[in-house]
């Protein structure tokens, strides 16, 4: 059960832990926690441990240090302006964890964080 106060989080927890992939139960788990525990991964972490076209999961905040020199798909709770900038000139696809798909059979997704 979560602690999150704001309803729009409460929901989207629900959502996640209502799922059958056992990989969302986890990004549920990881943004259940509080706002100073949750994860916060600089870009040039996720350009080190991706590869081009992979799809990106960070239960918490993307932040602006480091370099990203590949298109992702980067789903997360939170982007600051300078990464959200750094990944659209790479052409990288930016999402917010309200819209991950429900089915994620036969993709590879990976939990970043």
């Amino acid at each position: 059960m979560s602690n999150a106060t704001n309803e729009g989080l409460r929901q989207l927890i629900a959502k996640l832990e209502a799922s059958e992939a056992k990989i969302l139960h986890a990004v549920a788990d990881g943004i259940s926690k509080s706002t100073r525990a949750r994860r916060e991964v600089n870009l040039g972490r996720i350009n080190k441990n991706t590869q081009d076209g992979e799809m990106i999961i960070v239960p918490g905040k993307v932040l602006g240090g480091g370099e990203i020199n590949h298109k992702v798909t980067v789903y997360a709770l939170k982007f600051s302006q300078s990464a959200a900038d750094k990944l659209k000139k790479t052409g990288s696809s930016i999402q917010t964890l309200e819209q991950l798909p429900e089915k994620l059979a036969g993709k590879r997704v990976r939990i970043i964080g």
